[in-house]
């Protein structure tokens, strides 16, 4: 799973890249100018690293609490100029990769992991001419954590796997210096874990402080379009019909008559389809409702221990397998999905009415990331969760849009 995590990550980057040199930018054949206006950025990010678990509390080997973290970051990014259809609806829309360098400061037992990442940013509200709130969000993998391991990494009952996936969602002040230049400041959280492809997931997360300078290259960051180029037409909503397919595979954790927990042996495989109507009230916001359906092969194995007795050993755990429905369920959910160039935010909360058993009986929570490869077809990358505090599994797969335009 962590080698379909980074796939993920990689045909993202791919899709960023091909934007780069000609993606959907719809240059107007009446107005002569760059077609997209590169940046170049440095962020350091200090944080305070939530006690989510003993270990960060203090029980490591080092017997020190574990609650600093410092990252630096360099990002390369671009926006469509307004010499394009898409930069005259999005004028302050900027995506593109960066690359992180973070330490926990206790590298013998989390590691000091490097971050691989696909962003986004934009303005919310100007204050001045010069100074404005914007968003930023970052998501991608960070590679080199130190796992747990029972004998080399013992008290780390945190971190799983080497590669994790990495959230960030940050909010800014950002003030032009001058013409090409900005200075950027503000506070975001950061969220790592694996989505349960391996165990432990108890994950790491972290709320900190932003400082970054951001250079822009052949053009204004915020100029305005020359007056003979057309502005946008006036907008009319419009329905779309998004159709998923996903997958994805996960570990599976049980704590049976109320035992320390026990993690299952094996891998165990999921699969999904998503049906979502969104209603576009503007080019930046569409909602809607999903009808979706899931397959979950460790859903309710806890209720069908096979073994007489709990063995003292995870590895000598049976089970009968569960009957088709109890692993298999079908649910109703609101979604808000935020629209920006190549990238879509999709967010959910929603009830399964065809389920049995504790494990699917429950509300849901998704979030996702859209990335656009045509105008009809989409990568799907996703995050769900249950009862808004447990981790359940990633949604990898791909979209088609009915309706688009």
């Amino acid at each position: 799973m962590n080698s379909s995590l980074k796939k993920a990550i990689i045909n993202i980057a791919l899709v960023i890249l091909t934007t780069t040199t000609g993606f959907s930018a719809e240059r107007d054949s009446t107005a002569t100018g760059p077609k997209l206006i590169h940046l170049i950025g440095a962020d350091f990010r200090p944080g305070y690293v939530f006690p989510s678990h003993e270990f960060l509390k203090g029980t490591n080997q080092a017997q020190k609490r574990i609650n600093t973290t410092l990252s630096g970051h360099l990002k390369y990014g671009f926006k469509f100029s307004p010499y394009t259809r898409l930069g005259q609806i999005y004028p302050y829309a900027v995506q593109g990769i960066g690359i992180a360098y973070n330490t926990f400061f206790n590298a013998s037992e989390l590691g000091d992991p490097l971050a691989i990442y696909v962003f986004q940013t934009s303005r919310i509200v100007s204050i001045t001419p010069d100074l404005s709130v914007d968003y930023e969000w970052n998501f991608g993998a960070s590679f080199g954590w130190k796992k747990y391991n029972e004998e080399l990494n013992p008290m780390n009952r945190v971190v799983g796997s080497k590669t994790n996936a990495y959230i960030h969602l940050g909010l800014l002040l950002n003030w032009q210096i001058a013409v090409n230049t900005h200075l950027r400041a503000g506070i975001g959280v950061s969220h790592y874990s694996n989505g349960n492809t391996s165990y432990p997931n108890a994950g790491v997360n972290t709320l900190g402080g932003y400082i970054g300078m951001t250079r822009f290259f052949n053009g204004h960051a915020h100029h305005k379009p020359q007056a003979d180029i057309p502005r946008q037409n006036g907008f009319t909503p419009y329905i779309t019909y998004d159709l998923i397919v996903y997958g994805a595979t996960r570990k599976k954790g049980i704590s049976p008559e109320n035992e320390i927990p026990m993690l299952v042996p094996g891998v165990f495989g999921i699969a999904g389809l998503n049906f979502n109507p969104l209603y576009n009230f503007n080019p930046y916001f569409r909602a809607g409702v999903s009808l979706d359906f899931q397959y979950d092969e460790s859903a309710n194995i806890e209720a069908h221990i096979a073994n007489q007795y709990i063995p003292a050993e995870s590895k000598d755990l049976k089970f009968y397998r569960p009957p088709f429905n109890e692993q298999f369920s079908a649910g109703l959910s609101l979604r808000a999905e935020i629209v920006m160039p190549i990238f879509s935010i999709n967010v959910g909360i929603g009830k399964n009415f065809l389920c049995k058993g504790e494990d699917t009986n429950s509300f849901y929570q998704t979030f996702v990331l859209k990335t656009n490869v045509t105008k009809n077809i989409f990568l799907h990358t996703g995050y769900q969760l249950y009862k808004f505090k447990k981790p359940n599994n990633l949604m990898l797969g791909l979209g088609f849009r009915f309706n688009a335009r």
